[in-house]
């Protein structure tokens, strides 16, 4: 009975877990706390990302060149992820606050995001320049051969230009304003007729800054208010940019 009894007694007091057994449980634990940690954060982070959809908020300057012009833009001013880049390139495209002419920024994001804020945006394109005339040098060789009818008085100082059918611009018109010591204020916009709503690049203008660089700007027509103000903003905001 004492070989029965003994074995009974070893097994009462083994115990209940063996040791392997514990080392396993306590690796799988602690895989699954690391990776809910990496979930966590990856989740984070995918949602800043989301959050962000394409904007960033890095005031880092890209050397970039255009042509014969070179930059340094800061990167929350790029519009597009691909162009977020130093070197060569044949344009760049920006968007910045009106009248801040600030980049994205976190305090600035409903401004960016939401599609009813969009009209206090102007959106830039920069180019090296294909024609030898910017918009107001376009005026009388070009635009006014297309002039449809007498011009209209509009708001704000400028007069409107309607263009013929055949012309090509669909239904834009031509604004014209008179600027102290320089050519005529040029620019075309397509209109919002009664009832509708004006979009946020409804009016565009060209201008020639640095060696070889055509700044392309849209804005919306509810901006046409301050029509001087932003052309001398944009072209400020070019030129101190440039690399001299």
């Amino acid at each position: 009975m004492a070989g029965p009894a003994r074995n009974l007694s070893a097994a009462e007091e083994a115990p209940l877990l063996s040791n392997r057994f514990l080392y396993r449980l306590a690796a799988v634990i602690a895989v699954l706390a690391l990776l809910t940690a990496a979930i966590s954060v990856g989740g984070h982070l995918f949602g800043q990302r989301i959050a962000l959809a394409g904007h960033i908020d890095s005031r880092e300057e890209f050397p970039i060149q255009i042509g014969q012009d070179k930059l340094k833009l800061p990167a929350n001013t790029i519009r597009f992820r691909d162009q977020r880049q130093a070197g060569v390139t044949e344009r760049v495209d920006l968007y910045l606050t009106w009248p801040e002419l600030e980049g994205y920024s976190a305090g600035l994001r409903s401004r960016f995001d939401d599609v009813a804020q969009s009209s206090s945006l102007i959106f830039l394109q920069l180019s090296q320049s294909t024609m030898s005339r910017d918009m107001s040098g376009r005026l009388e060789p070009i635009y006014s051969k297309l002039f449809d009818g007498a011009p209209q008085q509009a708001a704000f100082g400028l007069t409107l230009h309607r263009l013929r059918a055949d012309s090509g611009y669909g239904s834009e018109v031509v604004l014209t304003g008179q600027v102290a010591g320089a050519p005529d204020y040029v620019v075309r916009c397509v209109l919002p007729t009664p009832g509708d709503k004006a979009t946020s690049g409804d009016c565009q203008r060209d201008i020639h800054i640095g060696q070889d660089l055509t700044v392309l700007y849209r804005f919306s027509s509810v901006l046409l208010r301050d029509w001087q103000h932003i052309d001398a903003a944009v072209r400020l905001f070019v030129e101190n940019r440039l690399v001299k």
